[in-house]
């Protein structure tokens, strides 16, 4: 499987009918604490709008409903995992992501034969508190040595500018949530991050 190196995540579809018709073709909607009827209907307009546009979703940790909704990706994090009926999501015919932050993670990770793991973070994140150190991008080189084909996402303080260094360490696709949401003009950095990452997209 190959990612598209622009990984787009969000908290809303708000944010998605806003973005994703920009171009985006990786998405993941990441909605914490949600309420199952708010989640349901964000997950239904972003569904929509990704259907439109030729993006792929991805549903962050809520695998219950997400395969409920007939979506087709779902990524966990470390603790979710656990708790996953990883059958009944390979039954469904979805493909499944994992967040990984150490070696310890990445062996449990790989064990279950995911169609991607994520690695971060790469650089310090202001997104959440996290009992990680970061990881830095020589990290990405071996840790891609380690999956094999498994695609790699770097995560973790990543912007436009620090695009070559994760690629030329070996990433498949880049996670980006602040640099764009947080900018003063989401748009149009979005469309630096379609431009910058066009030389990895196959």
């Amino acid at each position: 499987m190959k990612l598209d190196p622009f990984y787009l995540i969000v908290d809303s579809a708000d944010w998605i009918e806003r973005l994703i018709p920009l171009g985006v073709k990786l998405v993941q909607l990441r909605m914490k604490d949600a309420q199952e009827p708010s989640l349901r209907n964000h997950i239904r307009r972003a569904k929509a709008v990704c259907t439109a546009h030729q993006c792929q979703l991805i549903i962050n940790d809520y695998w219950r409903i997400a395969l409920d909704e007939g979506c087709d990706f779902i990524h966990l994090g470390q603790e979710d995992l656990m708790d996953a009926d990883l059958s009944a999501i390979r039954s469904a015919g979805a493909r499944l992501g994992l967040s990984t932050h150490d070696d310890t993670e990445l062996d449990i990770a790989l064990a279950v034969k995911p169609d991607y793991v994520a690695l971060g973070p790469i650089w310090p994140t202001i997104l959440k508190q996290m009992k990680w150190q970061q990881q830095g991008v020589a990290k990405l080189q071996t840790w891609k040595a380690k999956a094999g084909g498994i695609p790699l996402v770097a995560i973790g303080g990543i912007t436009v500018e620090r695009l070559d260094d994760v690629f030329a360490h070996h990433a498949d696709s880049a996670a980006v949530v602040t640099d764009i949401t947080l900018n003063s003009n989401p748009e149009a950095r979005v469309q630096e991050w379609l431009a910058k990452t066009a030389q990895w997209r196959g």
